[in-house]
């Protein structure tokens, strides 16, 4: 049985992180690739992009396997330079308007177009081997670990104060941990709260820092989780005005604990950002968390796990694997035959089902690929439980 009584951690980190910084610009080029080939009149189906980023001080490489429309060079440019932009990064190392920007993309490989594209009776295969998990749980209303959610939201909410103008002296990059104390199996409150975050005034203390951000985090925590107790580690460094890739470099798809479920379910290991929905690393990992959210919604399970795993060039998904955790009110060997039944798992299966060929990605880069609401041009699908009544119905 699982531990009723324990403690349990989990950090996100800000739009304006180093590697987030690199996620977003890479979900900027697939949100271009299929904004463009639309334009162009191409097959969504027919885009392909793989596309990395690496920031450092004034200085950003976008490298990867694209096809599908052209695309301008400069195109691409503009579309990082406004990411930049869009994120805050105007310091002397690192400004949308002075940074060199390298862009190294090149054709996708033959050798791996023909394994996964569509041709004669043959359907588009996944773009690459792997295992993908998907987990929900009753632990917040939008079915997520309470940890990351609370890390992902207290973040979120000075990210808004920053941007509406309210807290001039905060800059983009930030990290949040949590420490959740769970009686009874139930999240309950705050035992450790640590905040880093960056600030434009270069004589702000950490003093001055927890101030200024108290108001939002406690906001952002259920009413009652933060007491007398509850310890906080507000820029334990003590000062953190150079932030942002001057600071550290970034890369893509560096942080995917961050992405899913903060350690609190498994990680199959690949990234999502900079991958359009051909590969399974990121659709699949959609797919699951939209079945593992189904069946939670449904009823038949408090927790629920799922694990989907695929070969390169291959259409249908090798295994499934539902672990319900000791909470399940249904059979977890009956509940995958019938997962396998209400959603074709093909890579052509959950582009179609969840509507993945649009331009929806960069969105997704910061604060976290799952519990956030379905957007109404078709964003954050996968996050959607129009599944639970005709689950339900399979056992009924």
């Amino acid at each position: 049985m699982a531990r009723p009584n324990y403690l349990f951690t989990s950090e996100s980190v800000s739009e304006g992180h180093p590697d987030k910084v690199c996620d977003r610009i890479s979900d900027e080029v697939v949100d271009l690739f299929f904004r463009e080939g639309a334009k162009a009149g191409l097959d969504p189906y027919q885009i392909r992009v793989a596309c990395e980023t690496l920031a450092t001080t004034n200085r950003v490489v976008i490298a990867g396997e694209v096809r599908g429309p052209a695309i301008a060079p400069e195109a691409i440019e503009a579309a990082a330079r406004a990411a930049i932009r869009d994120i805050g990064y105007e310091q002397d190392g690192f400004h949308h308007e002075t940074a060199k920007i390298e862009i190294l993309l090149h054709a996708q490989s033959a050798d791996i177009a023909v394994g996964v594209d569509q041709a004669g009776n043959k359907e588009e295969g996944a773009g690459d081997q792997g295992i993908m998990f998907g987990y929900a749980c009753r632990e917040t209303p939008e079915l997520m670990p309470a940890p990351i959610y609370y890390a992902h939201r207290l973040l979120h909410g000075l990210s808004d104060a920053r941007r509406s103008g309210r807290e001039t002296r905060l800059g983009p990059d930030a990290k949040s941990q949590v420490t959740v104390r769970y009686e009874d199996g139930v999240p309950v409150g705050v035992t450790q709260i640590v905040l880093s975050h960056q600030h434009t005034d270069e004589h702000l203390t950490s003093n001055d820092i927890r101030t200024l951000v108290e108001p939002y985090i406690l906001a952002a925590l259920p009413d009652g989780w933060v007491n007398g107790d509850t310890v906080w580690h507000v820029n334990p460094t003590g000062k953190f005005f150079i932030g942002g890739p001057d600071g550290d470099c970034g890369l893509t798809g560096r942080k995917i604990i961050v992405d899913t479920y903060g350690g609190a379910a498994p990680h199959g290991g690949g990234a999502f950002s900079g991958k359009d929905p051909t590969k399974v690393d990121r659709s699949a990992a959609y797919a699951a968390r939209y079945l593992a959210k189904n069946v939670v919604a449904a009823g038949l399970a408090d927790r629920c796990t799922l694990q989907l795993s695929y070969a390169i060039g291959v259409a249908e998904p090798l295994s499934i694997y539902a672990d319900l955790h000791g909470t399940g009110q249904v059979d977890a060997a009956k509940l995958e035959t019938v997962l396998m039944q209400v959603m074709r798992l093909s890579p052509r299966g959950i582009r179609e089902h969840l509507k993945l060929n649009k331009p929806i990605y960069a969105r997704t880069s910061s604060y976290g690929h799952f519990g956030r609401a379905p957007d109404a041009d078709g964003g954050f699908s996968w996050e959607a439980t129009d599944l639970a009544e005709t689950l339900r119905g399979h056992f009924a």
